[in-house]
């Protein structure tokens, strides 16, 4: 697997404002925000898509679903947010890093696009 701009904030070699962070993944700001609230969680491990996952990517896979709502709550948007994966170029993914987009802190509208 290739290197993404994503292995190089977690690495800390591109600055982000990073809002959590563990042993399994980081969340970051996004820097083109969708919402008033736009966090991108992102696994420290290569993963490049959700339907590329390997068995033992389950723990990780769990543990950023457990992350997701204290990020939210401690942005201010517990319990009130839409999460968002992209999986595939047609599904609009642009970096081949599995991540996840929180987005909140205003009405969102569906369908989404």
């Amino acid at each position: 697997m290739s290197e993404t701009i994503f292995s190089r904030i977690i690495r800390k070699e591109i600055p982000a404002d990073f809002l959590y962070e563990d042993e399994h993944c980081v969340a970051i700001r996004d820097l083109n925000p969708q919402a008033p609230v736009h966090i991108l969680v992102i696994p420290r491990k290569l993963i490049p898509q959700l339907s590329k996952q390997k068995v033992e990517d389950k723990e990780i896979l769990g543990h950023i679903l457990s992350v997701i709502p204290l990020v939210a709550e401690q942005e201010g948007i517990g319990g009130e947010y839409r999460l968002v994966m992209n999986d595939g170029v047609k599904a609009g993914q642009t970096v081949f890093h599995l991540h996840f987009h929180i987005l909140g802190g205003r009405l969102l509208q569906w369908p989404p696009g």
